[in-house]
């Protein structure tokens, strides 16, 4: 069967799905945490497989502990699956019912956005997460993951699909594409498929972006900042700095900028570099920095860069506006933090930093759709239309209105035979 006919099915069966009960997908999604935890082995025997393959290959430490698929990773997908079977259904909620007129009423009521094609990274968590919300929010799924976790993925996907047709759901509400070619097909049938959420590189989205009409919504990189603000809390700098750094290094909410307020310099850099050197983080700094002591020469370039491995840059800022402005400028828009007891410094910095999340005094590692009560997440968007941040459930859907009436025609209104009498009825 050709990529045509595949998206075919699976735009024919995306309203099938959407009229399936909140309790339908629930028991669907806890038929797929038992299968997954039954197959375990087979699964782990698929990652070994792959981890393997990218030993061979040369694949770089960050990627590899992405591929990594063990008992921590299944114990967190299955609880991930069981924490999204107790949130709400998304769908058919009434957000607005308004009586245009006697007997004329109209409905705002949630529903599924219809067939999302996600391409993400070599993380086979990653495939289990977003295959959970989009059969919760009542999404039919393409899902196209890295090349590097191909085993792992061929073999959850057999599970999942398994355990969902198992459970009475409609057939063909799941895709799988594995050749790289395929992801150009893809993006020629904007007919079948209503959303893209890529995951990776800023020049894959922006393929993605140049190359399809279908709407697409995500984030092109993760250049998140952590200002350090005069009136900061060392004690409480140090370990937000280090854990956004190194908690996760290959995460899109890593931090790999440290803008530092030249009135704390003192204080701050010999204790920092030397955390950061025992973590294992080379620290690439400004001349005045390194002055202190601490770091390697950064350039310009390093202003820019998402890492994404155990680096990370630091430089002086004279105030405040002076971090925001860098922040706006070379940031992704992704997650940025300030580090201050200052109230009136965070609210000005949180007003105007540009970006999806503005955390004070912790860790940008927190941008999550499972850290917020999401249910994990299918991407985070940078964007500012429809979704922003980590999209769970709520970013998923979409809504329609339906209007309730009893034989009303426009050319009354039009000719003031009758008027409306707008009345909120919730």
């Amino acid at each position: 069967m050709n990529t045509e006919m595949k998206l075919r099915k699976l735009k024919e069966a995306a309203p099938m799905l959407a009229d399936t009960s909140g309790d339908e997908r629930n028991r669907a999604l806890m038929a797929i945490a038992e299968a997954i935890y039954k197959n375990r082995e087979r699964i782990f025997a698929a990652n070994r497989a792959d981890l393997e393959n990218a030993e061979i290959d040369g694949v770089s430490a960050p990627v590899k502990g992405r591929l990594k698929f063990d008992d921590h990773k299944l114990e967190d997908v299955i609880n991930g699956i069981k924490d999204l079977t107790g949130l709400p259904d998304p769908l058919f909620k009434v957000e607005m019912r308004r009586e245009l007129d006697e007997d004329l009423v109209l409905v705002k009521e949630t529903c599924p956005i219809g067939v999302i094609g996600v391409i993400f990274e070599a993380r086979p968590d990653a495939l289990v997460q977003i295959s959970a919300l989009c059969i919760k929010s009542g999404n039919c799924a393409v899902l196209k993951g890295g090349s590097e976790a191909a085993l792992t993925n061929r073999t959850l996907f057999e599970v999942i699909e398994g355990a969902v047709l198992e459970s009475g759901l409609p057939e063909n509400i799941l895709l799988q594409m594995e050749a790289r070619e395929e992801i150009s097909e893809l993006l020629k049938y904007d007919e079948y498929v209503d959303l893209l959420i890529p995951r990776g590189s800023n020049a894959f989205v922006r393929y993605i972006m140049e190359n399809s009409r279908i709407p697409v919504m995500g984030h092109s990189s993760g250049i998140c900042h952590i200002y350090v603000d005069k009136d900061a809390d060392v004690e409480k700098a140090i370990p937000i700095i280090v854990d956004a750094k190194t908690q996760y290094v290959s995460a899109c909410n890593a931090a790999e900028t440290v803008l530092i307020h030249r009135d704390i310099l003192e204080k701050i850099v010999p204790p920092l570099g030397k955390a950061l050197k025992e973590a294992g983080v080379e620290l690439r700094a400004s001349e005045v920095i390194r002055k202190l002591g601490e770091g390697e020469v950064m350039t310009e370039k390093d202003d820019s860069t998402e890492y994404l491995d155990y680096i990370i840059s630091a430089r002086e800022v004279e105030d405040i506006d002076e971090a925001i402005r860098h922040i706006n400028h070379f940031g992704s828009h992704h997650t940025d933090a300030i580090i201050t007891e200052n109230s009136e410094a965070a609210a000005r910095f949180m007003r105007l930093v540009d970006s999806a999340g503005v955390y004070q005094n912790c860790s940008t590692r927190f941008a999550d759709g499972y850290r917020y009560g999401f249910g994990a997440e299918v991407g985070i968007s940078t964007g500012k239309l429809h979704a922003r941040g980590p999209v769970g459930l709520e970013g998923l859907i979409s809504y329609k209105y339906k209007l309730f009436g009893a034989g009303q025609i426009v050319g009354d209104y039009a000719s003031g035979r009758k008027s409306f009498n707008f009345k909120d009825l919730i």
